[in-house]
């Protein structure tokens, strides 16, 4: 059974404990590490700490016997919790590795994540965006849905995206994102069991340790599924039947209800609009036909 994490501030960490930190695909990271002869130390994502949170976290970092890290930028949201920041905190003897963050859209050719600096809402009932709606609220008109071609450029397109990214990082991920089966991403940026596994005997190998992965018995990310449409799993020729719900915290939820929901979401803020036009403006380009 894989160690019970401990509360990041309140219990002392047990002897060889390592951390993962990152966003909220670290979480998954820490579980499959995580085993009696490694324990880690639940770290919250890094959107979420406060400078309490990261003060322990430099307070717990010499002592801990490995660190894997998604990058983070130098003094993230004002703290000191970029990746070379929590390097310089580290034991000399202790091995840091890190991995990408994950967001590949093959499956789910029609939505995004994104935020726009200066507006901390999200729409309401999921928080990504479906390109579709997006640009219906910006007054451009779209085909609903795309043709083979345009669903694998569009997964070509985020893979060469991920690649960039991984060119400065330890262990890759991008070539285990091969569309077999919906289990691959929950989302455009939670990817399910089939890729954590793999990936963690790459961390495990690359930090020096023994052993296999933990299977946590459980999806992983698992809170909020998109949709799998039909055109997509045909482009893929996937054995799933298609998915035409959303499925948030085990409940269907009509695509009409959040489409209409954030039709109402983007007429409250159409700065939000405006900027992510602009930021989406070439995979809109696939979807005006």
């Amino acid at each position: 059974m894989p160690h019970a994490p401990a509360p990041f501030r309140q219990v002392e960490p047990p002897e060889g404990f390592g951390l993962v930190v990152g966003n909220c695909q670290a979480e998954s990271m820490r579980i499959v590490l995580d085993a009696p002869d490694r324990p880690t130390v639940r770290v919250p994502p890094v959107h979420e700490m406060d400078a309490a949170d990261v003060e322990r976290l430099h307070e717990l970092l010499p002592r801990a016997s490995f660190l894997v890290a998604q990058p983070v930028r130098d003094d993230y949201h004002g703290l000191r919790l970029g990746t070379r920041q929590l390097a310089a905190s580290l034991a000399p003897s202790a091995p840091l590795v890190t991995f990408p963050v994950v967001r590949y859209a093959g499956l789910h050719p029609f939505q995004a994540a994104l935020h726009v600096d200066g507006i901390e809402e999200v729409p309401p009932i999921v928080a990504y965006h479906d390109i579709r709606t997006l640009a219906a609220a910006a007054g451009l008109p779209t085909i609903p849905r795309l043709d083979r071609r345009a669903v694998r450029q569009v997964a070509s397109d985020s893979l060469a995206e991920l690649r960039r990214r991984e060119e400065s990082i330890d262990v890759a991920v991008s070539d285990l994102l091969r569309p077999a089966s919906a289990e691959l991403m929950r989302t455009v940026n939670h990817p399910g069991n089939v890729v954590w596994l793999p990936l963690a005997e790459r961390v495990l190998a690359a930090l020096g340790l023994p052993g296999v992965p933990t299977d946590p018995g459980r999806p992983l990310l698992n809170a909020v599924r998109a949709p799998l449409e039909e055109w997509v799993a045909d482009a893929w020729e996937l054995s799933d039947p298609p998915q035409g719900s959303w499925i948030v915290d085990g409940v269907e939820v009509d695509p009409k209800l959040v489409a209409e929901a954030h039709a109402d979401w983007y007429r409250a803020h159409p700065d939000f609009v405006t900027a992510a036009i602009v930021r989406l403006r070439d995979v809109i380009g696939r979807w005006r036909g």
